[in-house]
């Protein structure tokens, strides 16, 4: 399927591992002129190089943290017209007990997940209602809808996002701007390898890959019966990022295997 977004600008904030960088290849596989970004150098540089000769396109690499002003004004230096943005970030530690969290890890918390992608927003959209096309996708967490305490420094600020994203889809759909979330389950990629050592620490357990593997499996059944990677979500992720997603207006897509058992 020709998602008919060769030569399109667009931004992959957050692109250098994980479901960030399925969905910047996916971009790139289509031609998109791309830019990445993340806060570790050498890994983005790299995925930067090896994206563009695996797809022959332009990946440029903008070394920013989008949860921060300066690592924003990176972001919009180096690329000041995108057709499309989408944003992930590395999700916050999980937590263990409610009673230990703290107004600062509130505060970051809401400053990374909520406040950055917010103010990503806010500043292209403009840009895009005057040219008449723009596409925005978030990759939050489908915590957001589905609380879970563990996730609970994760989900109250994706849950005001989304509400956020829900509201502005509306007023900017018009002018040929639409934004859309992803809400991903629990996917076995890079950032949640890294997590294990927090979550075993919330619950107690000793931090070895198949015991904490196994209680999370006990504990969150997912009806597919795996983890997905992240070439799970990249398609759908790219879809949203093309014309094709132009009667697609404020939605919040779950995809976790099943996990979230409702019926919206």
């Amino acid at each position: 399927m020709d998602l008919e977004i060769k030569g399109k600008k667009a931004i992959m904030a957050g692109g250098s591992a994980g479901m960030g960088r399925a969905t910047a290849e996916r971009l790139a596989e289509e031609g998109a002129d791309l830019f990445i970004t993340a806060r570790r150098e050498e890994r983005l540089v790299k995925a930067a190089q090896e994206m563009s000769e695996q797809y022959n396109t332009i990946v440029t690499p903008v070394v920013a943290d989008s949860s921060t002003e300066e690592g924003r004004q990176a972001l919009f230096a180096a690329c000041p017209d995108p057709d499309i943005l989408s944003i992930t970030i590395k999700p916050p530690a999980p937590n263990g007990d409610f009673l230990k969290v703290t107004p600062d890890m509130w505060r970051n918390s809401i400053e990374t997940t909520l406040i950055g992608p917010i103010e990503i927003m806010r500043h292209y959209i403009p840009g895009m209602k005057e040219r008449g096309f723009g596409r925005i996708v978030n990759i939050a967490t489908f915590s957001a809808k589905n609380p879970m305490i563990w996730r609970l420094m994760s989900g109250p600020a994706r849950s005001a996002l989304i509400n956020y994203t829900a509201s502005v889809s509306r007023e900017v759909a018009q002018y040929g701007v639409v934004i859309n979330n992803l809400l991903p389950g629990m996917f076995a990629t890079e950032g949640a390898s890294e997590l294990l050592e927090d979550y075993a620490s919330a619950f107690g357990l000793e931090p070895k890959q198949e015991i904490v593997a196994e209680h999370f499996m006990a504990n969150n059944k997912i009806p597919a019966g795996f983890m997905a990677d992240a070439g799970d979500l990249a398609p759908m992720a790219a879809l949203l990022c093309s014309p094709l997603s132009r009667f697609i207006v404020g939605q919040n897509i779950v995809i976790d295997g099943g996990q979230h058992a409702s019926l919206f």
